[in-house]
């Protein structure tokens, strides 16, 4: 039999005795000078870090990403510079609302985040498995994550806030067709697509520039929950997604995702009919059909689930040459807001961490502060920049094109007011009889309840997409039995919440 080996200390001293403290005689009291036992309590307290504000329950594993058709005519970003190249890769998945304790069966929004480890830099690719969003302006991102938390005085989750949120912006009206629809509670993260769902753009060496957008479709096929089957399934495990990916790689059936890109020339961006920057909005594939672009295989589950999947930091701020943001609103946002919430959470030098350590060098004059733990391969007088003595510098090969685009807020604005209903309209219309019934049902059941005012004004904005839509709500609506006294109770106080004077 093997010789284990020794527990030591984290500074290395092997622990002779682990199972008993130190003390000042047979029944105590404890010596302070067990420095033994005063680590291992110190470092318990400090095993936990915030969790994410949003997206904070979460599956991931890790895969490659190969080409497998040329694209490079509207890209020079090397990730795609052959067809048959391979880059490694990790993929994160995720629901919005739910803390790290949450079922993974609940009906969300499921986050669908990439990181590729590529010759020139990690890429990530931050999104969802739904092409749109609820809101189209980052003022609005805070307020509408509120609404999705728990209510401040009640400590429950708040369907009145969410409704009123909802009912107020009517821009939401398409994801949440989307969400209540069949495609809101995929059975695990290999049966859903996932989409870079911002507008982002591709440049090449001749300067000209494309907006992409990113596309993940799943070749599991989608497999979909009903609230019914959800709600048993949860009764039985609350981690039916991790137990799903893990297992599935576990035993060698690994995940695939085919990878493909809409691409719009720079210029025709002025000429659409709707908003490309519009986060509530998709490309009609009619106009950008889809090009494949790769395929992407999830082979290797985490050794360690904190190191490689909790502290994973996904940002849309990390491109690669040939790869770029667009005047999509919410992205610019989000440019700064993820980086910015993982200085937060995990440190100001996170990115050094293994799992988000890119794979080729790294070289830059960031400083000092916590977690400092890795090595300065800089020249030891080149400490700021630019300097004399051989530290890095900048190199102008990687400087992006200027945008040409116009910039005329009037035009987009003008798109913004005109229709928040069309495109859901296209989306209820390609469902058939049994998809409708099961979205009229899935609104019904979550929207039963809420105060009167809120109640009709949402009914308005189904009506405004189509008035079967709406006439469907109402009769699933009407269906539902009373409400038990449990969730009266919840009713009542988020009445309370929106007429403070009512009820007494």
């Amino acid at each position: 039999m093997a010789e284990r080996p020794k527990l030591t200390t984290t500074a290395g001293a092997p622990v002779g005795d682990n199972q008993h403290a130190l003390t000042a005689g047979p029944r105590g009291p404890l010596l302070l000078q067990d420095y033994q036992l005063v680590e291992k309590l110190a470092h318990q307290n400090r095993e936990r870090i915030p969790e994410r504000v949003v997206h904070a329950k979460g599956w991931g594993a890790f895969g490659t990403f190969t080409v497998t058709n040329d694209i490079s005519k509207y890209t020079n970003a090397r990730i795609f510079s052959e067809v048959g190249k391979k880059t490694d890769l990790l993929a994160r998945f995720s629901t919005v609302a739910g803390e790290q304790g949450a079922a993974d069966a609940e009906r969300d929004v499921r986050g669908f985040s990439v990181k590729f480890y590529t010759e020139e830099g990690n890429w990530d690719l931050v999104g969802n498995n739904t092409p749109i969003f609820f809101v189209r302006d980052p003022y609005k991102f805070p307020d509408f994550i509120r609404t999705q938390k728990r209510h401040p005085r009640t400590n429950l989750r708040s369907p009145t806030a969410q409704w009123d949120f909802w009912s107020l912006c009517p821009e939401s009206i398409h994801q949440i067709t989307i969400l209540m629809s069949d495609r809101g509670l995929p059975q695990g993260p290999q049966y859903m697509n996932g989409y870079g769902s911002h507008t982002f753009s591709f440049w090449n060496d001749a300067g000209e520039r494309y907006w992409v957008k990113f596309h993940f479709k799943t070749r599991q096929g989608h497999k979909h929950y009903t609230n019914a089957e959800a709600q048993d399934l949860i009764g039985k495990t609350r981690e039916s997604y991790q137990e799903e990916l893990y297992g599935a790689i576990d035993r060698g059936d690994y995940p695939k995702w085919t990878l493909y890109v809409q691409v719009m020339p720079e210029e025709e961006a002025e000429n659409t009919p709707y908003n490309p920057f519009d986060l509530t909005k998709v490309w009609p594939h009619k106009d950008y059909p889809l090009i494949e672009v790769g395929e992407m295989e999830l082979n290797r589950n985490p050794d360690n689930y904190f190191a490689e999947i909790e502290q994973a930091a996904f940002s849309p701020s990390n491109v690669v040459r040939g790869i770029s943001f667009s005047p999509d609103k919410m992205l610019q946002a989000r440019i700064f807001s993820y980086a910015d919430a993982h200085r937060y959470r995990l440190g100001g030098h996170y990115e050094a961490l293994p799992v988000n350590q890119p794979k080729c060098p790294v070289a830059h004059y960031h400083k000092d502060g916590l977690l400092r733990f890795f090595a300065d391969n800089n020249p030891p007088d080149a400490y700021y920049e630019p300097n004399s003595f051989g530290g890095p510098a900048e190199d102008p090969k990687y400087l992006e094109p200027p945008l040409r685009i116009s910039g005329d807020a009037r035009r987009y604005v003008q798109h913004e007011l005109e229709d928040d209903f069309s495109q859901a309209r296209a989306l209820f219309e390609m469902f058939d009889d049994g998809q409708k019934q099961r979205l009229f049902n899935n609104v019904a059941e979550a929207i039963h309840g809420v105060p009167e005012e809120i109640f009709e004004r949402q009914m308005n904005h189904f009506e405004a997409v189509s008035p079967d839509y709406a006439k469907g709500v109402r009769a699933a609506v009407e269906a539902l039995p009373a409400k038990d006294e449990k969730m009266k109770t919840q009713m009542d106080m988020d009445r309370m919440a929106v007429h403070p004077k009512q009820g007494g």
